[in-house]
């Protein structure tokens, strides 16, 4: 009990640095990827917060993963590396001891990976296209931010504010490129309304502005000043039900589902707890380190196993949404296989670690004063 606890104690420790670790480094490159798509005006500035929650969200269960795999193998690892092992196994305890605590600490971790991929994970992803979906059809105007220049829907506008545009009707200081059927107008003003008419379309009302119409220098180049010019603007159905990327859909809705993208969906969502599972056990016989060399060799294979592992379970979900292979055939010979090598890997090292058997060493001490 005292040498669980202990261990208990270890693992959430390690588990907790390294998730930090991990979780920050996502929700960094969330952060600037994320950022990087606002000043491009792809979403809203508004909307950032709420896309890296979702984005971190959906991250989540890969970071759960490999926080559980590499904390379970810094712990065995450590062991060795403190000559503890060698004491564990000379006083008759077996490795198997190992996997009851081991467990212990990551059934929780487990359950929390498979909840994040079977709900949490659709929803933050349906959220996340919803809020983009959103902000793509905003009125044109709604989409400008001070100081920067905007396309419009239709493609054949540029506009550029110095007031703030944002959810209010009024703008200020404001310069439109227009391409049409009569070319290219220029028109800037010193402030814009946008205004319904009784037909239901909305316009801008730009006031105490001026017109520039043609090419500077050629003999059609017309020149206006006005008090008030109205300009359509353009103005999209707020249809907030967009089709549904597949791993966007909900668990019992995507296993409705007879296509093979919703197949290969599934697979990966089942693959995650069962990845977690897996990998927790295999650092145990994984973590077997020489005292006397360092540690960081176990470290950087167990990071090349994870990412293997990982897009393998990658490979076969593309397989099945392609209907190269079928679900049923897909699903379970990787995870077996796993399986396999764990308890392979749990038989090499007991047969390794019985010479430190009190039994096996006595046997040893004969059979050396037998000889002389």
């Amino acid at each position: 009990m005292i040498f669980q606890r202990a261990l208990r104690r270890e693992l959430a420790s390690s588990a907790g640095a390294t998730f930090t670790v991990l979780f920050t480094i996502i929700v960094t490159w969330t952060l600037i990827s994320i950022l990087g798509k606002a000043a491009g005006g792809k979403v809203a500035s508004s909307d950032v917060l709420a896309l890296i929650g979702f984005a971190a969200l959906n991250y989540l269960p890969t970071v759960l993963i490999l926080t559980s795999f590499i904390s379970v193998l810094m712990a065995v690892t450590r062991s060795y590396r403190d000559s503890e092992m060698v004491v564990w196994f000379a006083s008759g305890q077996s490795l198997t001891k190992w996997i009851w605590p081991v467990l212990s600490f990551g059934l929780p971790i487990i359950v929390l990976t498979g909840v994040l991929a079977f709900y949490a994970t659709p929803w933050s992803k349906q959220m996340s296209a919803e809020y983009v979906e959103r902000f793509a059809k905003r009125e044109d105007l709604q989409k400008v931010s001070p100081g920067q220049f905007k396309e419009s829907s239709s493609t054949n506008r540029i506009f550029f504010v110095e007031g703030n545009a944002g959810q209010t009707a009024s703008v200020q200081n404001v310069f439109v490129n227009q391409v049409d059927e009569r070319g290219t107008s220029v028109v800037v003003a010193k402030e814009g309304v946008i205004e319904t008419a009784p037909n239901g379309y909305r316009y801008l009302v730009l006031k105490n502005g001026r017109r520039y119409q043609g090419t500077p220098g050629q003999a059609d180049f017309q020149t206006m000043e006005f008090d008030s010019y109205s300009m359509r603007v353009a103005q999209q159905v707020q249809d907030l039900d967009p089709k549904r990327e597949v791993n966007a859909i909900p668990t019992l809705e995507l296993m409705a589902l007879p296509t093979n993208s919703a197949r290969g969906e599934l697979l990966w969502r089942i693959s995650l707890p069962i990845t977690c599972l897996i990998l927790m056990l295999l650092a145990i016989p994984m973590g077997f380190v020489n005292p006397r060399a360092g540690s960081s060799t176990n470290l950087i294979i167990a990071l090349l196993i994870f990412f293997t592992y990982n897009n393998t379970v990658k490979m076969l979900e593309a397989s099945v949404r392609k209907g190269k292979f079928s679900f049923d055939m897909a699903w379970w010979p990787l995870h077996l296989l796993a399986a396999i090598t764990v308890l392979a890997m749990f038989a090499w090292r007991l047969h390794v670690n019985h010479r430190w058997h009190p039994r096996a060493l006595l046997a040893g001490l004969r059979r050396k004063g037998g000889a002389r």
